[in-house]
């Protein structure tokens, strides 16, 4: 019997020592656990950390592309109301002022930028220009000559973009700017001696071919320039804007004359200049 005393007491022992070695081992398993799921949230933080330091470098790039204005409108509404010779047909386009007014409406919601050809620039503006003299002369229709309104070429009736502009502008701060003579027989102040209005609008793709072609139709037109070997007479655009001729190595009017007219003039021909009509181009 007194081994059995020794005995509860060995017992007692082992059973805490068990007791512990099972709770050092719950102590264990949860810290390795704990240790996991922290592990796991770390991962997962970085992870998260690196979408969102991924999204902060990317950067989406502006659509800087810019649809270049196609006059579809503008050629509609001329070939309606401007016939092979360039007469103008005012009542039948103050019959659709309403559509005139539109396509003036969306040249100033589509402006030239910086991403334009200089082709597409400057078809932009001989369309502009030739739209708001339309413009102009139904204002005040009828009128027998654009000289009936009063300082036709300074009213400012027109706003394109954020600025309101007048045909001077047009013509002598943009288009002679651009360094184009031929310009000046392709935009047309709605008078007889003016050059005939083209009946499509001008376009960049074409613009080569059109103001050559309206170039050597103003030149060579009797009416508007009389020309031989030994005498001419001349359009007195050649007077007003001689200086704009004389670009790129030409020396003299009757040498940029001589590049598109059908006689060739002797360079010593004395030259005139003929009277201007500034009667309707109708």
């Amino acid at each position: 019997m007194k081994f059995i005393p020794i005995f509860i007491a060995c017992f007692l022992i082992t059973s805490c020592s068990s007791s512990k070695r099972v709770s050092e081992k719950t102590e264990i398993q949860v810290t390795e656990e704990q240790a996991t799921e922290q592990n796991t949230s770390v991962t997962e933080n970085s992870e998260l950390i690196d979408v969102l330091e991924t999204k902060d470098t990317i950067t989406s790039k502006p659509n800087t592309k810019q649809e270049v204005f196609t006059p579809l409108a503008w050629t509609e509404l001329l070939q309606k109301h401007v016939s092979n010779e360039g007469n103008v047909n005012y009542n039948g386009f103050n019959t659709d002022r309403k559509a005139l007014l539109s396509y003036i409406g969306s040249l100033g919601e589509n402006m030239p930028s910086d991403t334009w050809t200089e082709e597409d620039k400057l078809a932009y503006w001989i369309n502009t220009y030739n739209a708001l003299t339309i413009d102009l002369i139904l204002r005040h229709y009828p009128v027998e000559s654009i000289k009936d309104i009063k300082n036709p070429w300074d009213q400012r009736y027109w706003q394109l973009g954020d600025k309101w502009y007048n045909l001077n502008e047009i013509e002598h701060d943009i288009l002679r700017k651009m360094k184009e003579p031929r310009i000046h027989f392709a935009i047309v102040c709605a008078s007889y001696s003016c050059p005939k209005l083209q009946n499509e609008a001008f376009t960049a793709s074409k613009l080569e071919e059109q103001l050559t072609n309206a170039t050597k139709s103003f030149i060579n037109d009797p009416e508007k320039n009389d020309l031989t070997p030994s005498k001419i007479g001349l359009s007195k655009i050649f007077a007003w804007f001689d200086k704009d001729f004389l670009i790129n190595g030409t020396g003299s009017i009757i040498e940029y004359i001589n590049r598109y007219s059908n006689i060739k003039i002797s360079p010593k021909t004395p030259k005139k200049f003929k009277d201007y009509d500034w009667s309707l181009n109708n």
